[in-house]
């Protein structure tokens, strides 16, 4: 098969287009016909070298951990999917190898769920990654329940808008901090909108009060140590960019492949709670200048997408 890989760590440079070998097919997995793949801060955390202290490192290295495709095989053990069925997956492993960025992908079928209808293939290759971490953060670590208050810190970018209008959806008062020039858009999300630039504190304490029930991080450094005084007493805080908020007294998250959370957000998808805009994308071959123009524009002008031409 045709696809990207990386035989040390660095830059986009480190890329290369080429032939690989087929993936292997376990008792549990499927293969997936890859049509498109999202590009995520975590691919060039990985292809620079940041995650290898986490995660053992088969070279050479297939980037991707988003798909969206089509079933074209599916293992011994398989019930699940059948051979056509579109799908959506969080296709993380656990060492660094074999990635989505290829023309099929070996999937372990806790990776996926079936493809949101409403959504076409290179939309639904942004949920999985970005959708997770945000449902995982509300529901599982900060159980936020209908009538509390949440604060969602990068309210404008792709985990950040995914946790407004997850939060929303779960009945709760949004309040989401962002760039001055992005409160629009939070706003349009369902979130009352507070700038940094304005004193993120002082208008959230207006806002609230009481303080806020739950605040979900997605930004780290000084945003993060401003927030817990911005808590209801017993308020709960969540941070994915910094690990510092554990000795903040919060919990770190880091996001899992789950088909039953999986399917849930696809679910959302489907009833249009959540969504996904698409700011560019790039034919395999052109993964390295997706990786640079993800690194160049922030999450809030839409995902970044690879996508894989079918034969």
């Amino acid at each position: 098969m045709q696809g990207i890989s990386y035989r040390t760590f660095g830059g986009p440079e480190v890329l290369e287009y080429g032939d690989l070998p087929d993936p292997k097919l376990a008792p549990d997995a499927v293969l997936v016909k890859v049509v498109a793949t999202a590009v995520n801060p975590v691919d060039l955390a990985c292809r620079s070298g940041l995650l290898a202290p986490l995660l053992d490192t088969a070279f050479p290295v297939i980037p991707g951990w988003d798909v969206s495709g089509v079933v074209v095989q599916r293992g011994w053990s398989v019930d699940e999917y059948t051979v056509g069925d579109e799908v959506i997956g969080y296709a993380r492993k656990d060492w660094l190898g074999q990635g989505t960025c290829a023309e099929y992908v070996a999937c372990p079928v806790r990776t996926l769920a079936h493809k949101p209808r409403n959504l076409g293939f290179l939309a639904a290759s942004g949920l999985p990654l970005a959708g997770l971490t945000a449902l995982q953060a509300l529901r599982r670590w900060l159980r936020v329940r209908r009538g509390e208050t949440l604060l969602v810190h990068g309210a404008a970018g792709a985990v950040g808008s995914m946790a407004v209008r997850i939060g929303v959806d779960l009945g709760a008062r949004v309040v989401g901090a962002s760039r001055a020039d992005a409160a629009e858009q939070v706003r349009a999300l369902g979130a009352e909108p507070v700038a940094y630039e304005d004193g993120f504190g002082a208008a959230v304490r207006e806002l609230v009060p009481e303080g806020v029930d739950a605040a979900l991080d997605t930004v780290g450094g000084p945003v993060l140590a401003e927030t817990p005084p911005l808590l209801a007493q017993d308020g709960r805080l969540a941070s994915v960019a910094d690990g510092e908020v554990l000795s903040l007294g919060g919990v770190y998250v880091f996001v899992r492949p789950d088909p039953h959370d999986l399917a849930d957000l696809a679910g959302l998808a489907e009833a249009g709670a959540v969504g996904v805009t698409v700011a560019r994308s790039f034919p395999l071959d052109r993964t390295g200048d997706a990786h640079r123009a993800a690194a160049q524009y922030p999450g809030s002008q839409g995902k970044t997408v690879i996508t894989v031409d079918w034969e």
